[in-house]
């Protein structure tokens, strides 16, 4: 896909900022934050931003406790906790008044107390299949023929009208009927309108909100089995074509009419080449130009602990990001209670990183206070700019892990603990 030139760019931005404006109305006063070399943040899950009460309680909580940074999911499921021009007001924020923006708040309220907040989109994941969306404006009606296609509907649905109904429904009973392998519907990221629309998404948040970061969440496939959709395969094919020989071109053109999947078939291995590039494209793209609006912003990315499954089975290449430039920092979600497993993968994190920012993702909802004491402990002894706790939700609910809601204050003295000087 042809790149903004920096003129575009530019004309994109000023137009962005002369239609929506910043959506801050007041500039306050930021305090210090406690130690701008640790990030020490919490994963905020968009259910914990749906009253200005509660988003005014996990600033004064993070705050107490020594947190400098949210990661404050605003794109869930493909809808809006935030002011967006693009996608639904998202279900829960329904009945609210018009004006509530969680993210606008949220903002204003942790910049006062000297937090940074990073906007968390959750990139390729737009639906629930349990409960599918309830606006029509919503991208699963509007563009059905934006969705992943697992490997055994892609004969069937290549040739069925995305418009149809029965489109949608067969992708639906498909992932409910594989609940431990699929979180639900996923948009192809082989689809260039796909992309235009997540770069969108990006520049408008980046544009219009005064965030101190943005975060990539499932900029992945969910499977191997993840996405035969038309315009994958077709994709695929017009690549191919221009390297084959004549008669094997020729011959792959003719069969194509019966058997849409022959050449994936027949290159398994360059059509997982080509699905780890369209990742590659998105991640590389939005970085870019994100850049050339907001330089200042932190680029990160939640990814996969284990860097081999994540590249072979997810087709996430979260080192190829890192060795090219195109995160800030990465998040490995190394969410095991075992804490061998949880250093050997926060080292390896390390040693692919090149020197760019790595923050541990610490599962905190899987494990009792002392394990994830021992997990940040570990982090700053192995020389990680910071780690993030997944998630705020699971500190203040109680659990068996939590049985008095209170994880966080439970750790705050080692959060809060002074970082040795080089």
């Amino acid at each position: 896909m042809k790149q903004f030139s920096t003129v575009t760019a530019g004309y994109a931005l000023m137009l962005l900022l002369a239609i929506f404006p910043m959506q801050q109305t007041t500039a306050p006063e930021r305090a210090v934050a406690q130690d701008p070399r640790e990030v020490r943040a919490l994963w905020v899950v968009r259910h914990t931003m749906t009253s200005p009460g509660a988003v005014k309680i996990l600033v004064e909580r993070a705050s107490a406790n020594g947190i400098t940074d949210l990661i404050v999911q605003v794109r869930g499921r493909g809808d809006a906790y935030y002011n967006s021009p693009y996608e639904p007001r998202a279900a829960e924020l329904q009945g609210l008044p018009a004006d509530f923006d969680p993210l606008s708040l949220v903002i204003d309220e942790a910049h006062r107390a000297g937090l940074r907040v990073h906007a968390w989109l959750n990139t390729y994941l737009v639906s629930d299949v349990g409960n599918l969306p309830t606006s029509t404006a919503h991208l699963i009606y509007q563009h059905p023929e934006w969705l992943m296609v697992p490997r055994g509907l892609a004969a069937e649905l290549y040739y069925r009208d995305p418009r149809q109904p029965e489109y949608l429904a067969r992708l639906a009973a498909y992932a409910r009927q594989n609940p431990r392998s699929l979180e639900g519907l996923f948009i192809s990221p082989a689809n260039p309108v796909v992309r235009q629309q997540l770069l969108r998404l990006w520049l408008d948040i980046a544009t219009r909100y005064e965030v101190d970061g943005l975060h990539f969440d499932y900029v992945r496939y969910p499977s191997p089995e993840y996405d035969y959709s038309r315009v994958s395969l077709d994709q695929f094919r017009r690549e191919m074509v221009r390297t084959l020989p004549e008669d094997d071109r020729d011959f792959l053109v003719r069969r194509m009419d019966q058997d849409p999947l022959l050449q994936v078939r027949t290159f398994p291995d360059q059509y997982a080449q080509f699905q780890r590039r369209q990742v590659n494209l998105l991640v590389e793209r939005i970085y870019r130009e994100v850049k050339k609006v907001r330089p200042d912003l932190k680029i990160s990315a939640a990814v996969f602990a284990n860097e081999t499954d994540a590249v072979r089975s997810r087709f996430q290449d979260w080192k190829t990001w890192l060795q090219r430039g195109w995160l800030d920092a990465v998040c490995p979600m190394a969410y095991t209670p075992d804490t061998r497993l949880f250093e050997r993968q926060i080292t390896t994190a390390i040693a692919l990183a090149g020197g760019r920012e790595v923050w541990s993702g610490i599962g905190a909802y899987r494990q009792a206070v002392d394990e994830a004491r021992e997990k940040i402990e570990l982090s700053r002894q192995l020389g990680t700019k910071g780690f993030i706790l997944f998630s705020y939700n699971s500190l203040i609910e109680a659990s068996p892990n939590n049985p008095r809601g209170q994880y966080l204050e439970n750790l705050r003295d080692l959060i809060v603990a002074p970082v040795d000087e080089d």
